[in-house]
């Protein structure tokens, strides 16, 4: 249901990360290795970047396959940055919303992607939809489950949480509503990248103090690629990664709903 990576440390083309590895994000728009759901990432593409002295990111999102796409191939060639997330997209419904269903999802300095589906999309999610601001509902650019699900964990950010929580929370919300669901989640701000892990492969190499990269899969073999345990909370930096269990959504449930 789709892959995705993001990336702090040294500024460098974006193709360096997304194009030249030999199983880049590129590749596995067609050809991904560890995706258990799905097989081609046809149905859009998007890349977020941070460029020096701005802490608002640019996009460049499309609805069609990445590898058909030759102004990125430029773009990807040229453009340098030391903070980046990008996604393929292997969508529920193809052409859906075409590229505003496409990640990342922006606000303000964070970039936001989701790697997987809601079981029983949209009726599973009403018991949530009161969680969330009216006039948050009608900005959604997208009627998709993945602009729904950026949409609890940006209402949880603006109220004030760390990244950790606001993930965390929202899959223990997510999973106890709609059982079943996948929510492989990340964020960045350019500077920390949150990440969980429910249903779908997650990966991490990191080389302390210098860059670290959290992808859905490996884009290459270097032995520095960890796999991060299902139903887990990864928090990363350029010094490093930790990581934590997601609550039991069934423990999560016997809490009053979000404001």
């Amino acid at each position: 249901m789709c892959r995705h990576l993001a990336f702090v440390g040294p500024e460098e083309p974006l193709g360096r990360v997304l194009v030249e590895p030999p199983h880049s994000l590129l590749r596995q728009s067609w050809a991904p290795r560890r995706q258990r759901y799905g097989t081609v990432n046809a149905d859009g593409f998007g890349v977020g970047w941070y460029a020096p002295d701005d802490p608002v990111p640019a996009r460049y999102r499309r609805a069609g396959p990445i590898w058909a796409d030759l102004s990125f191939a430029d773009l990807a060639r040229v453009v340098r940055s030391g903070a980046v997330l990008a996604a393929v997209r292997d969508a529920t419904l193809a052409g859906a919303d075409a590229e505003a269903a496409a990640a990342p999802f922006a606000d303000g300095r964070w970039l936001f992607s989701h790697n997987g589906a809601l079981t029983g999309w949209p009726h599973s999610a009403a018991p949530l939809v009161p969680a969330l601001p009216p006039a948050d509902l009608l900005s959604l650019r997208a009627s998709t489950d993945s602009a729904f699900v950026w949409a609890l964990v940006l209402h949880r950010l603006r109220r004030g949480d760390e990244p950790d929580r606001a993930l965390g929370d929202t899959v223990a919300r997510l999973a106890a509503a709609c059982p079943g669901s996948r929510l492989n989640l990340l964020l960045t701000d350019g500077t920390t990248i949150t990440a969980t892990t429910w249903g779908d492969t997650l990966w991490y190499r990191t080389e302390p103090g210098l860059r670290t990269v959290v992808a859905s899969e490996p884009y290459d073999d270097d032995p520095l690629w960890q796999e991060v345990p299902d139903r887990t909370l990864l928090t990363a930096t350029r010094a490093g990664v930790l990581l934590a269990p997601v609550e039991d959504p069934e423990a999560a449930s016997r809490k009053e709903p979000c404001s």
